[in-house]
């Protein structure tokens, strides 16, 4: 079959294609060196430029910041969620004055910035607390944006899921909620994992607003004079911690996906021996 959709690469062409990988890995380690060299030529990597991490308030503070950064992303990610799927089935309603209106909404908020629905709901409607502001911001947005990947993995569901819960007597709002958006969350899982992984580092965006998250709390560690203004090594840091939690959300999204896989393959084995049973009555 994949002979069929495209030229199997020859000697020569999977030879080139490996000189290829070896110049980008190239480029790649020489950019990095170059900057760990500039950033140790400019004395980054000095001892009195790392002091900072060793006051017990500058860590306590800074595990503050990072509950306030993953709070924030967990009241996003799930208000998101819900705003995707809810939005989702209204785009996916027979009735246009559902459709219509879910259409627009989400059409609205993935056009407008998030900074800008940040500063309108902190500046302009004054909620109060920054937190709020993020949050609403983070839901609006990336629920937007899911309620479309949503949309999607429905649509290219088979027809025969819907035609058999409607044959067994199952109603439309049925039909979504139990049968094609689970099967649709599955299938778009990847997109999922990696529009929350967008969220997560959307958080930053906080810091504009005053909301204590890592990136201001980085920010303001990096000016202080008395550790020498470590903003590099201090951004260093926050920026690992970043990735961590990156590559945890990406590790949960290969996991979950081969957990599908291994269910789907346990109902497959489940239901071999009936499918047999029924091939030898015939």
């Amino acid at each position: 079959m994949s002979s069929v959709l495209f030229d199997v690469p020859g000697p020569r062409a999977r030879l080139r294609h490996r000189l290829y990988a070896l110049i980008g890995v190239l480029v790649l380690v020489a950019g990095i060196g170059f900057v760990v060299y500039r950033f140790a030529e400019s004395g980054q990597f000095d001892g009195n430029k790392w002091t900072w991490i060793e006051y017990q308030k500058v860590q306590t503070d800074l595990l503050d910041a990072l509950l306030n950064t993953l709070k924030a992303f967990a009241a996003g990610a799930v208000l998101a969620l819900l705003f995707g799927a809810v939005f989702a089935a209204g785009q996916l309603s027979d009735h246009k004055v559902v459709r219509v209106p879910s259409m627009v909404v989400v059409e609205l908020f993935r056009a407008v910035p998030l900074v800008v629905l940040i500063f309108v709901f902190h500046y302009g409607l004054s909620l109060g607390a920054p937190f709020y502001s993020v949050v609403l911001g983070l839901t609006l947005y990336n629920g937007s944006v899911l309620a479309e990947v949503f949309r999607a993995g429905v649509l290219s569901l088979p027809r025969g899921q819907s035609e058999a819960a409607y044959a067994v007597g199952m109603r439309k709002t049925q039909v979504m909620n139990y049968v094609l958006l689970p099967q649709a969350v599955r299938a778009m899982l990847p997109a999922i994992i990696s529009q929350l992984v967008v969220l997560l580092k959307d958080t930053a965006l906080g810091f504009l607003i005053t909301y204590e998250e890592l990136l201001r709390y980085a920010r303001y560690v990096g000016s202080i004079f008395e550790f020498g203004r470590p903003l590099v090594p201090v951004t260093i840091v926050v920026a690992a911690m970043y990735i961590a939690m990156c590559l945890l959300l990406t590790w949960l999204a290969t996991y979950l996906e081969k957990r599908n896989r291994r269910d789907k393959k346990v109902v497959a084995l489940e239901t071999k021996p009936a499918e047999d049973v029924v091939a030898a009555a015939v």
